[in-house]
Protein backbone atom coordinates (compact mmCIF):
# COMPACT_ATOMS: atom_id res chain seq x y z
CA UNK A 1 0.00 0.00 0.00
CA UNK A 2 1.23 3.52 -0.82
CA UNK A 3 2.40 5.98 1.83
CA UNK A 4 -0.60 8.22 1.02
CA UNK A 5 -3.05 5.39 1.68
CA UNK A 6 -1.31 4.51 4.94
CA UNK A 7 -1.68 8.08 6.24
CA UNK A 8 -5.26 8.80 5.13
CA UNK A 9 -8.57 8.10 6.81
CA UNK A 10 -10.72 5.32 5.35
CA UNK A 11 -14.19 6.74 4.69
CA UNK A 12 -17.43 5.75 3.00
CA UNK A 13 -18.73 7.61 -0.03
CA UNK A 14 -21.92 8.78 1.68
CA UNK A 15 -19.76 10.76 4.14
CA UNK A 16 -17.31 12.08 1.54
CA UNK A 17 -18.70 15.66 1.52
CA UNK A 18 -17.68 15.95 5.18
CA UNK A 19 -14.01 15.50 4.16
CA UNK A 20 -13.71 18.26 1.53
CA UNK A 21 -10.08 19.39 1.33
CA UNK A 22 -8.75 16.22 3.00
CA UNK A 23 -6.87 13.22 1.64
CA UNK A 24 -8.89 10.05 2.26
CA UNK A 25 -9.09 6.42 1.20
CA UNK A 26 -12.18 4.82 -0.33
CA UNK A 27 -12.61 1.07 -0.74
CA UNK A 28 -15.04 -0.21 -3.34
CA UNK A 29 -15.59 -1.12 -6.97
CA UNK A 30 -15.22 0.58 -10.35
CA UNK A 31 -18.74 1.34 -11.56
CA UNK A 32 -17.80 3.14 -14.78
CA UNK A 33 -14.74 4.66 -16.46
CA UNK A 34 -14.59 7.51 -18.98
CA UNK A 35 -11.31 8.32 -20.74
CA UNK A 36 -10.51 11.72 -22.23
CA UNK A 37 -6.94 11.80 -23.56
CA UNK A 38 -4.59 12.14 -20.63
CA UNK A 39 -7.45 12.40 -18.13
CA UNK A 40 -9.51 9.59 -16.61
CA UNK A 41 -12.89 10.03 -14.95
CA UNK A 42 -13.73 6.85 -13.01
CA UNK A 43 -16.89 6.41 -10.98
CA UNK A 44 -16.59 4.32 -7.85
CA UNK A 45 -19.25 2.70 -5.67
CA UNK A 46 -18.79 1.31 -2.17
CA UNK A 47 -22.27 0.22 -1.10
CA UNK A 48 -23.14 3.58 0.45
CA UNK A 49 -23.15 5.60 -2.77
CA UNK A 50 -21.26 6.51 -5.93
CA UNK A 51 -18.54 9.12 -6.41
CA UNK A 52 -16.68 10.45 -9.42
CA UNK A 53 -12.91 10.55 -9.50
CA UNK A 54 -10.45 12.42 -11.69
CA UNK A 55 -6.78 11.69 -12.45
CA UNK A 56 -4.22 12.98 -14.95
CA UNK A 57 -1.39 11.06 -16.53
CA UNK A 58 1.00 13.95 -15.94
CA UNK A 59 0.42 14.28 -12.19
CA UNK A 60 -0.08 10.63 -11.19
CA UNK A 61 1.36 8.35 -13.89
CA UNK A 62 1.44 5.19 -11.74
CA UNK A 63 -2.15 5.50 -10.53
CA UNK A 64 -3.23 6.53 -14.05
CA UNK A 65 -1.81 3.33 -15.54
CA UNK A 66 -3.48 1.24 -12.81
CA UNK A 67 -6.88 2.71 -13.73
CA UNK A 68 -6.52 2.96 -17.51
CA UNK A 69 -8.48 0.18 -19.16
CA UNK A 70 -9.64 -1.21 -15.80
CA UNK A 71 -12.74 -3.37 -16.21
CA UNK A 72 -16.18 -2.67 -14.73
CA UNK A 73 -16.71 -3.98 -11.16
CA UNK A 74 -13.00 -4.52 -10.52
CA UNK A 75 -12.41 -3.99 -6.80
CA UNK A 76 -10.11 -1.13 -5.80
CA UNK A 77 -8.71 0.90 -2.92
CA UNK A 78 -8.36 4.56 -3.94
CA UNK A 79 -6.65 7.42 -2.12
CA UNK A 80 -7.06 11.08 -3.01
CA UNK A 81 -8.22 14.57 -2.13
CA UNK A 82 -11.96 15.19 -1.74
CA UNK A 83 -13.07 18.38 -3.48
CA UNK A 84 -16.50 19.94 -3.74
CA UNK A 85 -18.01 19.62 -7.23
CA UNK A 86 -21.72 20.46 -7.50
CA UNK A 87 -21.98 18.83 -10.95
CA UNK A 88 -20.72 15.46 -9.71
CA UNK A 89 -22.88 12.74 -8.10
CA UNK A 90 -23.10 13.46 -4.37
CA UNK A 91 -21.70 16.97 -4.79
CA UNK A 92 -18.01 16.08 -4.58
CA UNK A 93 -15.26 14.16 -6.36
CA UNK A 94 -11.97 12.54 -5.45
CA UNK A 95 -8.73 13.74 -7.05
CA UNK A 96 -6.86 10.46 -7.17
CA UNK A 97 -3.31 10.08 -5.88
CA UNK A 98 -2.98 6.31 -5.51
CA UNK A 99 -4.83 3.20 -6.66
CA UNK A 100 -4.56 -0.39 -5.46
CA UNK A 101 -6.39 -2.92 -7.63
CA UNK A 102 -7.64 -5.65 -5.32
CA UNK A 103 -9.08 -7.83 -8.09
CA UNK A 104 -9.42 -7.10 -11.79
CA UNK A 105 -12.42 -8.52 -13.62
CA UNK A 106 -10.94 -10.48 -16.56
CA UNK A 107 -11.49 -8.93 -19.98
CA UNK A 108 -12.19 -12.44 -21.27
CA UNK A 109 -15.16 -12.72 -18.89
CA UNK A 110 -16.62 -9.21 -18.57
CA UNK A 111 -19.17 -8.17 -15.97
CA UNK A 112 -22.57 -9.41 -17.24
CA UNK A 113 -24.61 -6.29 -16.45
CA UNK A 114 -23.36 -3.55 -18.69
CA UNK A 115 -24.42 0.10 -18.51
CA UNK A 116 -27.29 -0.39 -20.93
CA UNK A 117 -30.86 -1.66 -20.93
CA UNK A 118 -31.34 -5.34 -20.13
CA UNK A 119 -34.45 -7.52 -20.09
CA UNK A 120 -36.13 -8.25 -16.75
CA UNK A 121 -35.66 -12.02 -16.99
CA UNK A 122 -31.94 -11.56 -17.62
CA UNK A 123 -31.65 -9.16 -14.68
CA UNK A 124 -33.52 -11.56 -12.38
CA UNK A 125 -31.18 -14.38 -13.41
CA UNK A 126 -28.35 -12.01 -12.43
CA UNK A 127 -30.06 -10.74 -9.27
CA UNK A 128 -26.92 -11.41 -7.20
CA UNK A 129 -25.19 -8.79 -9.39
CA UNK A 130 -28.19 -6.59 -10.25
CA UNK A 131 -28.41 -5.45 -6.62
CA UNK A 132 -25.07 -3.66 -7.10
CA UNK A 133 -26.63 -1.04 -9.40
CA UNK A 134 -27.37 2.36 -7.83
CA UNK A 135 -31.15 2.04 -8.22
CA UNK A 136 -31.38 -1.41 -6.66
CA UNK A 137 -28.97 -0.45 -3.87
CA UNK A 138 -31.09 2.63 -3.10
CA UNK A 139 -34.22 0.47 -2.84
CA UNK A 140 -32.52 -1.95 -0.45
CA UNK A 141 -31.31 0.92 1.76
CA UNK A 142 -34.90 2.23 1.89
CA UNK A 143 -36.07 -1.27 2.83
CA UNK A 144 -33.55 -1.32 5.68
CA UNK A 145 -34.74 2.09 6.88
CA UNK A 146 -38.37 0.92 6.79
CA UNK A 147 -37.48 -2.10 8.94
CA UNK A 148 -35.54 0.04 11.42
CA UNK A 149 -38.36 2.58 11.67
CA UNK A 150 -41.02 -0.11 12.09
CA UNK A 151 -39.18 -1.84 14.91
CA UNK A 152 -38.41 1.44 16.66
CA UNK A 153 -42.09 2.43 16.51
CA UNK A 154 -43.36 -0.90 17.82
CA UNK A 155 -40.77 -0.93 20.62
CA UNK A 156 -41.68 2.64 21.60
CA UNK A 157 -45.37 1.64 21.74
CA UNK A 158 -44.54 -1.00 24.34
CA UNK A 159 -44.68 -4.05 22.08
CA UNK A 160 -42.22 -6.88 22.72
CA UNK A 161 -40.61 -8.58 19.74
CA UNK A 162 -41.25 -12.34 19.80
CA UNK A 163 -40.43 -14.90 17.13
CA UNK A 164 -42.87 -17.25 15.42
CA UNK A 165 -41.83 -20.60 13.91
CA UNK A 166 -41.32 -21.07 10.18
CA UNK A 167 -42.45 -24.73 10.33
CA UNK A 168 -46.11 -25.09 11.31
CA UNK A 169 -48.46 -28.09 11.68
CA UNK A 170 -51.41 -26.54 9.81
CA UNK A 171 -52.72 -23.62 7.79
CA UNK A 172 -53.88 -20.33 9.22
CA UNK A 173 -54.99 -18.60 6.00
CA UNK A 174 -56.27 -21.47 3.86
CA UNK A 175 -55.02 -24.89 2.81
CA UNK A 176 -54.71 -24.09 -0.91
CA UNK A 177 -51.68 -21.82 -0.50
CA UNK A 178 -49.50 -24.01 1.73
CA UNK A 179 -45.94 -25.13 0.98
CA UNK A 180 -45.75 -28.70 2.31
CA UNK A 181 -42.38 -30.03 3.44
CA UNK A 182 -41.22 -33.46 4.56
CA UNK A 183 -40.37 -33.21 8.23
CA UNK A 184 -38.54 -35.80 10.36
CA UNK A 185 -39.74 -39.45 10.37
CA UNK A 186 -42.36 -38.92 7.65
CA UNK A 187 -44.12 -36.13 9.49
CA UNK A 188 -45.71 -33.40 7.38
CA UNK A 189 -45.08 -29.75 8.12
CA UNK A 190 -45.80 -26.51 6.30
CA UNK A 191 -43.97 -23.25 5.76
CA UNK A 192 -45.74 -20.55 7.72
CA UNK A 193 -48.34 -18.36 6.01
CA UNK A 194 -48.34 -16.00 8.99
CA UNK A 195 -46.98 -15.76 12.51
CA UNK A 196 -50.34 -14.55 13.80
CA UNK A 197 -51.59 -17.64 15.62
CA UNK A 198 -48.32 -17.87 17.53
CA UNK A 199 -48.23 -14.21 18.52
CA UNK A 200 -51.76 -14.64 19.85
CA UNK A 201 -50.14 -17.07 22.29
CA UNK A 202 -47.28 -14.74 23.21
CA UNK A 203 -49.73 -11.84 23.59
CA UNK A 204 -51.49 -13.85 26.32
CA UNK A 205 -48.09 -14.19 28.00
CA UNK A 206 -46.66 -10.68 27.47
CA UNK A 207 -49.63 -8.42 26.71
CA UNK A 208 -48.45 -6.57 23.59
CA UNK A 209 -46.17 -8.35 21.14
CA UNK A 210 -45.12 -8.46 17.51
CA UNK A 211 -43.24 -10.78 15.20
CA UNK A 212 -41.27 -9.77 12.12
CA UNK A 213 -40.12 -12.43 9.71
CA UNK A 214 -40.57 -14.35 6.47
CA UNK A 215 -43.90 -15.88 5.46
CA UNK A 216 -44.81 -18.10 2.53
CA UNK A 217 -47.84 -18.36 0.24
CA UNK A 218 -48.06 -20.89 -2.58
CA UNK A 219 -50.29 -18.64 -4.66
CA UNK A 220 -50.03 -19.21 -8.40
CA UNK A 221 -50.14 -15.50 -9.10
CA UNK A 222 -48.04 -13.51 -11.55
CA UNK A 223 -49.19 -10.05 -10.53
CA UNK A 224 -46.76 -7.27 -9.68
CA UNK A 225 -48.02 -7.39 -6.07
CA UNK A 226 -47.26 -11.03 -5.29
CA UNK A 227 -44.26 -12.98 -3.99
CA UNK A 228 -44.22 -16.54 -2.70
CA UNK A 229 -41.82 -15.51 0.10
CA UNK A 230 -42.25 -12.14 1.79
CA UNK A 231 -41.78 -10.48 5.15
CA UNK A 232 -44.54 -9.42 7.53
CA UNK A 233 -44.64 -7.40 10.72
CA UNK A 234 -47.47 -8.76 12.85
CA UNK A 235 -48.49 -7.12 16.13
CA UNK A 236 -50.98 -8.67 18.55
CA UNK A 237 -52.35 -7.18 21.77
CA UNK A 238 -54.45 -8.60 24.60
CA UNK A 239 -57.54 -6.61 25.60
CA UNK A 240 -57.43 -4.82 22.22
CA UNK A 241 -60.22 -4.24 19.72
CA UNK A 242 -60.61 -3.37 16.05
CA UNK A 243 -60.31 0.40 16.61
CA UNK A 244 -57.06 -0.07 18.55
CA UNK A 245 -55.46 -1.88 15.61
CA UNK A 246 -56.62 0.71 13.08
CA UNK A 247 -55.00 3.39 15.24
CA UNK A 248 -51.80 1.35 15.57
CA UNK A 249 -51.64 0.71 11.84
CA UNK A 250 -51.98 4.42 11.08
CA UNK A 251 -49.20 5.29 13.46
CA UNK A 252 -46.90 2.55 12.23
CA UNK A 253 -47.25 3.38 8.54
CA UNK A 254 -46.87 7.11 9.20
CA UNK A 255 -43.70 6.47 11.21
CA UNK A 256 -42.18 4.28 8.50
CA UNK A 257 -42.88 6.73 5.69
CA UNK A 258 -41.66 9.81 7.56
CA UNK A 259 -38.49 8.04 8.67
CA UNK A 260 -37.67 7.17 5.06
CA UNK A 261 -38.43 10.73 3.92
CA UNK A 262 -36.15 12.12 6.63
CA UNK A 263 -33.26 9.65 6.50
CA UNK A 264 -33.25 8.39 2.90
CA UNK A 265 -33.90 11.54 0.88
CA UNK A 266 -30.90 10.84 -1.34
CA UNK A 267 -32.17 7.37 -2.21
CA UNK A 268 -35.70 8.65 -2.93
CA UNK A 269 -34.19 11.28 -5.22
CA UNK A 270 -32.16 8.61 -7.03
CA UNK A 271 -35.42 6.76 -7.68
CA UNK A 272 -37.11 9.93 -8.95
CA UNK A 273 -39.80 9.57 -6.26
CA UNK A 274 -42.24 12.45 -5.79
CA UNK A 275 -41.51 13.09 -2.11
CA UNK A 276 -44.34 15.62 -1.79
CA UNK A 277 -46.79 12.71 -1.92
CA UNK A 278 -44.99 10.92 0.91
CA UNK A 279 -44.73 14.02 3.07
CA UNK A 280 -48.55 14.03 3.35
CA UNK A 281 -48.62 10.60 4.98
CA UNK A 282 -49.59 11.24 8.58
CA UNK A 283 -52.42 9.97 10.79
CA UNK A 284 -55.36 10.10 10.78
CA UNK A 285 -56.13 8.19 7.60
CA UNK A 286 -59.55 8.13 5.92
CA UNK A 287 -61.76 5.24 7.04
CA UNK A 288 -64.69 3.76 5.14
CA UNK A 289 -66.82 0.70 5.80
CA UNK A 290 -66.97 -2.16 3.34
CA UNK A 291 -70.56 -1.11 2.58
CA UNK A 292 -69.38 2.41 1.70
CA UNK A 293 -66.50 1.09 -0.39
CA UNK A 294 -68.87 -1.03 -2.50
CA UNK A 295 -70.98 2.07 -3.21
CA UNK A 296 -67.85 4.04 -4.23
CA UNK A 297 -66.89 1.27 -6.66
CA UNK A 298 -70.39 0.99 -8.11
CA UNK A 299 -70.55 4.77 -8.60
CA UNK A 300 -67.26 4.52 -10.49
CA UNK A 301 -68.77 1.92 -12.82
CA UNK A 302 -67.14 -1.14 -11.24
CA UNK A 303 -69.40 -4.27 -11.26
CA UNK A 304 -68.59 -5.17 -7.62
CA UNK A 305 -71.63 -6.26 -5.59
CA UNK A 306 -71.98 -6.74 -1.83
CA UNK A 307 -70.20 -9.91 -0.75
CA UNK A 308 -67.48 -9.70 -3.38
CA UNK A 309 -63.83 -9.49 -2.33
CA UNK A 310 -61.75 -6.62 -3.66
CA UNK A 311 -59.03 -7.41 -6.18
CA UNK A 312 -56.25 -5.25 -7.56
CA UNK A 313 -58.55 -3.25 -9.85
CA UNK A 314 -60.96 -2.45 -7.02
CA UNK A 315 -58.15 -1.49 -4.63
CA UNK A 316 -56.66 0.81 -7.25
CA UNK A 317 -60.01 2.51 -7.85
CA UNK A 318 -60.56 3.03 -4.12
CA UNK A 319 -57.05 4.37 -3.54
CA UNK A 320 -57.49 7.02 -6.23
CA UNK A 321 -60.11 8.67 -4.05
CA UNK A 322 -57.53 9.58 -1.41
CA UNK A 323 -53.97 10.94 -1.14
CA UNK A 324 -53.31 8.88 2.02
CA UNK A 325 -53.75 5.19 2.73
CA UNK A 326 -57.45 4.37 3.20
CA UNK A 327 -58.72 1.95 5.85
CA UNK A 328 -61.65 -0.26 4.82
CA UNK A 329 -63.28 -2.04 7.75
CA UNK A 330 -66.03 -4.54 8.55
CA UNK A 331 -65.81 -6.88 5.57
CA UNK A 332 -68.38 -9.71 5.23
CA UNK A 333 -67.49 -12.47 7.67
CA UNK A 334 -67.85 -15.14 4.97
CA UNK A 335 -64.75 -13.88 3.13
CA UNK A 336 -62.49 -13.73 6.18
CA UNK A 337 -60.47 -16.39 7.99
CA UNK A 338 -61.94 -18.69 10.64
CA UNK A 339 -60.35 -16.80 13.53
CA UNK A 340 -61.87 -13.38 12.79
CA UNK A 341 -64.42 -12.01 15.27
CA UNK A 342 -67.83 -10.85 14.07
CA UNK A 343 -69.71 -7.63 14.74
CA UNK A 344 -72.26 -8.16 17.54
CA UNK A 345 -74.61 -5.62 15.91
CA UNK A 346 -74.31 -7.14 12.44
CA UNK A 347 -73.09 -10.76 12.72
CA UNK A 348 -72.72 -11.02 8.95
CA UNK A 349 -69.79 -8.60 9.24
CA UNK A 350 -66.32 -9.33 10.59
CA UNK A 351 -64.36 -6.99 12.85
CA UNK A 352 -61.66 -6.76 10.21
CA UNK A 353 -59.84 -4.06 8.28
CA UNK A 354 -57.51 -3.62 5.35
CA UNK A 355 -55.28 -0.63 4.67
CA UNK A 356 -54.93 0.26 0.98
CA UNK A 357 -51.92 2.33 -0.11
CA UNK A 358 -52.47 5.31 -2.42
CA UNK A 359 -51.29 5.52 -6.03
CA UNK A 360 -52.55 2.04 -6.89
CA UNK A 361 -50.14 0.01 -4.72
CA UNK A 362 -52.83 -2.12 -3.10
CA UNK A 363 -53.29 -3.64 0.34
CA UNK A 364 -50.41 -3.16 2.77
CA UNK A 365 -52.15 -4.16 6.04
CA UNK A 366 -54.81 -6.71 6.85
CA UNK A 367 -56.08 -7.58 10.31
CA UNK A 368 -58.72 -7.11 12.96
CA UNK A 369 -60.18 -8.51 16.15
CA UNK A 370 -59.89 -12.24 16.85
CA UNK A 371 -62.62 -14.67 17.84
CA UNK A 372 -62.18 -15.10 21.60
CA UNK A 373 -65.05 -17.55 22.30
CA UNK A 374 -64.03 -21.21 22.48
CA UNK A 375 -67.22 -22.81 21.14
CA UNK A 376 -67.49 -20.36 18.26
CA UNK A 377 -63.88 -20.94 17.26
CA UNK A 378 -64.34 -24.72 17.27
CA UNK A 379 -67.36 -24.32 15.01
CA UNK A 380 -65.46 -22.04 12.62
CA UNK A 381 -62.54 -24.50 12.39
CA UNK A 382 -64.98 -27.29 11.48
CA UNK A 383 -66.83 -25.11 8.96
CA UNK A 384 -63.49 -24.32 7.31
CA UNK A 385 -62.66 -28.07 7.07
CA UNK A 386 -59.41 -27.56 8.96
CA UNK A 387 -57.73 -30.36 10.96
CA UNK A 388 -59.08 -29.81 14.46
CA UNK A 389 -56.32 -31.83 16.14
CA UNK A 390 -53.66 -29.46 14.76
CA UNK A 391 -55.36 -26.50 16.45
CA UNK A 392 -55.71 -27.89 19.97
CA UNK A 393 -52.88 -25.65 21.20
CA UNK A 394 -54.63 -22.66 19.60
CA UNK A 395 -57.94 -23.59 21.23
CA UNK A 396 -56.12 -23.70 24.58
CA UNK A 397 -55.77 -19.91 24.28
CA UNK A 398 -59.59 -19.76 24.52
CA UNK A 399 -59.82 -22.42 27.24
CA UNK A 400 -57.45 -20.71 29.65
CA UNK A 401 -58.07 -17.03 30.28
CA UNK A 402 -59.46 -15.95 26.94
CA UNK A 403 -59.71 -12.18 26.44
CA UNK A 404 -60.57 -9.86 23.54
CA UNK A 405 -57.47 -9.42 21.41
CA UNK A 406 -56.58 -8.05 18.03
CA UNK A 407 -53.72 -7.61 15.58
CA UNK A 408 -52.73 -7.26 11.95
CA UNK A 409 -50.07 -8.08 9.39
CA UNK A 410 -48.12 -5.41 7.51
CA UNK A 411 -46.53 -6.61 4.27
CA UNK A 412 -43.04 -5.14 4.17
CA UNK A 413 -42.47 -5.50 0.43
CA UNK A 414 -45.77 -3.91 -0.59
CA UNK A 415 -45.14 -1.05 1.81
CA UNK A 416 -41.61 -0.47 0.50
CA UNK A 417 -42.77 -0.77 -3.13
CA UNK A 418 -45.28 2.03 -2.51
CA UNK A 419 -42.72 4.22 -0.73
CA UNK A 420 -40.20 3.72 -3.55
CA UNK A 421 -42.79 4.01 -6.31
CA UNK A 422 -41.49 0.81 -7.92
CA UNK A 423 -43.55 -0.81 -10.63
CA UNK A 424 -43.04 -4.36 -9.36
CA UNK A 425 -42.65 -5.81 -5.87
CA UNK A 426 -39.78 -8.04 -7.07
CA UNK A 427 -37.34 -5.11 -6.80
CA UNK A 428 -37.82 -4.49 -3.08
CA UNK A 429 -36.56 -7.80 -1.70
CA UNK A 430 -32.93 -8.84 -2.21
CA UNK A 431 -33.75 -12.22 -3.78
CA UNK A 432 -37.39 -12.46 -4.95
CA UNK A 433 -39.20 -15.78 -4.93
CA UNK A 434 -42.04 -15.82 -7.42
CA UNK A 435 -44.05 -18.27 -9.47
CA UNK A 436 -41.48 -20.36 -11.39
CA UNK A 437 -38.50 -18.46 -9.97
CA UNK A 438 -36.26 -19.70 -7.14
CA UNK A 439 -32.89 -18.81 -8.76
CA UNK A 440 -30.48 -17.41 -7.72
Amino acid sequence: MSQEAQKSSVITIEHAPEYAGEVVTVRGWLYNLRESGKLLFPIFRDGTGVMQGVISLKEQPQAFEALKGLTQESSVIVTGMIQAEPRAPGGCEIHIQAVEVVQKVPESSPYPIQLKEHGVDFLLDQRHLWIRTPRQAAILRIRAEAIRAARNYMDAEGYTLTDAPVFTPAACEGTTTLFEVNYIDDQKAYLTQSGQLYVEATAAALGKVYTFGPTFRAEKSKTRRHLTEFWMLEPEAAFAHLADMMDLGEGLVSAIVQSVVKNRARELAALGRDVSKLEKIAAPFPRVTYDEAVKVLQTAGNPTKWGDDFGGDEETLLSKEFDKPVIIHRYPAAMKAFYMATDSERPELSLSFDMIAPEGFGEIIGGGERQSDYETLVRRIRESSLPEEAFQWYLDLRRYGSVPHAGFGLGLERTVAWICGTEHIREVIPFPRMLYRVYP
